[in-house]
């Protein structure tokens, strides 16, 4: 055990805070450690005390029993949450998170202050949707402004944990691209944005941006006490979760990820920043200073989870669709963005097995990010064709989640070994601002995309047309329904 130089990984997703502690020279995972959140809300909110992820840390690391060995420690949390804080440092309400769609009509005001989606893709790289939180401040602003005016400082979900573990301010490059307040174009945070109405944030309100391998500061004593980490051990920058997990596999430009896990994402890494007009790809920063063009969807494998207890059903026990086709939008949507949108499934008969309903949203899933896909290869500097898609979260090893995959996008998949991708990324930077390498670096020296690859099914293009042309139909219809016209 002497000499061991050991490293914390933290990922604090929607649902949990998940810690992972590894031998920074070997790779060796020796630890992982695990608390549940609460996530309150009805209708389109979505919320979680920040002090909850705080206590879930400390609980978490407290399992892993290597605590207050570790040398470095770097977070990686879910994008895109709002945290106020008072002048104290003290959260002044609870975080709306990236799924809460109750700002649909701040983005909307938003997108057309600054000009249009051509602008923000432009000028920022996103083009502000519900999940983002620029939106989030604005619906504060004019639903709370007693929370507003007493707000001193804005952070994201992991800056939070980074500020309550060393007492400094700080985010990185690749959380705050997906604040849309700060600009993939100039690397800097964008004053035409923070100026509009809607908005009006100082930007001493916002933390410091840190690059790759830059330390956020050193565990205090009263973090150290809390949470049992050693005092002075270093803490990363941290990073957003799809930043974490690309950072995680130590993936190589081009290579598609598909994430399956109560929403889906699908994201490469680009030498390139992205900029599509259209909003379906954020043009997002990554952890290592190139890019991350990701789409995300809000309904995967909840989705299917659900279908499957309505229908009385295991969530393997599907059939051939034969013609349904299922519009997942339970939560409404991100991609395509329509956040009042419910979920729809046409093409019933009375023969219809249930099976090909559970087929059928499955499908539904997969061809959404599919299509997402084919913009990103667009917007960036391009999918690799050779390369194996890789499925990653929770549903990466379901047999029917994988049977999709191939026959959907006729590609060859790679499923690997590891599975807490965000939270091994956050280590390998741990280990970055511990030892000088590159994060990058770290990851592929660690081996940690090693796993299995599955040969391609001939793409099912019947089904996906199907598919595409139901969706179009519902999305008029929805227009029509929202505007009359």
């Amino acid at each position: 055990m002497s000499g061991r130089r050991l490293v914390a990984g933290v990922d604090c997703s929607t649902q949990s805070t998940k810690v992972i502690v590894i031998d920074s020279d070997t790779g060796e995972t020796l630890a992982l450690g695990r608390a549940q959140h609460t996530v309150t809300g009805t209708g389109g909110a979505r919320e979680t005390h920040p002090d909850v992820w705080w206590e879930a840390l400390r609980s978490a690391l407290a399992e892993t029993g290597f605590a207050g060995e570790i040398a470095s420690v770097s977070v990686g949390g879910q994008q895109h949450g709002l945290v106020c804080l008072d002048e104290a440092g003290r959260p002044l309400r609870p975080s709306m998170l990236w799924n809460d769609t109750r700002s649909a009509s701040d983005a909307v005001e938003l997108l057309e202050a600054l000009g249009g989606p051509g602008v923000w893709a432009s000028r920022i790289g996103v083009v502000p949707v519900a999940s983002f939180t620029a939106s989030k401040w604005a619906w504060v602003r004019r639903r709370e402004p007693h929370i507003a005016a007493a707000t001193k400082a804005i952070r994201l979900p992991h800056d939070y944990l980074t500020e309550r573990l060393c007492g400094n301010g700080t985010t990185d490059r690749g959380d705050v691209s997906g604040t849309a307040w700060w600009s993939t174009e100039t690397g800097q945070y964008s004053p035409e944005v923070l100026d509009l109405d809607q908005i009006q944030l100082p930007v001493e309100m916002l933390p410091a941006v840190l690059g790759p391998k830059e330390a956020a500061g050193k565990v205090t004593a009263a973090a150290a006490e809390i949470t049992g980490l050693p005092a002075g051990a270093l803490v990363g920058p941290g990073t957003g979760d799809n930043m974490g997990a690309a950072l995680g596999l130590g993936l190589r430009p081009g290579v598609p990820v598909l994430s399956l896990g109560t929403s889906g994402t699908v994201f490469l890494v680009s030498s390139i920043r992205a900029a599509d007009s259209t909003g379906d790809v954020a043009g997002f920063a990554d952890a290592t200073g190139r890019f991350l063009p990701l789409a995300c969807t809000l309904n995967c494998t909840l989705a299917v989870d659900r279908t499957a207890e309505w229908l009385g059903l295991e969530r393997e026990a599907v059939a051939p669709s034969a013609g349904v086709v299922a519009l997942p939008y339970f939560d409404g949507e991100r991609t395509p963005n329509l956040p009042d949108a419910a979920a729809a499934i046409f093409g019933l008969r009375h023969t219809t097995d249930p099976g090909s309903i559970l087929m059928a949203t499955y499908e539904g899933a997969i061809a959404g990010l599919l299509d997402a896909l084919d913009t990103i290869d667009v917007c960036s500097s391009g999918v690799d064709r050779d390369a194996p898609l890789v499925l990653v979260g929770g549903g990466a090893r379901g047999p029917v989640w994988q049977q999709v995959a191939r026959r959907l996008s006729g590609r060859a998949i790679s499923v690997p070994e590891a599975t807490e991708f965000v939270a091994i990324g956050a280590a390998a930077q741990a280990t970055a601002v511990l030892t000088g390498e590159d994060p990058e670096a770290v990851a592929t020296r660690w081996n940690t995309n090693k796993g299995v690859v599955l040969d391609p099914e001939p793409r099912d293009d019947e089904t996906i047309a199907r598919m595409r042309s139901v969706r179009e139909l519902a999305i008029d219809a929805l227009s029509i329904a929202r505007t009359g016209r």
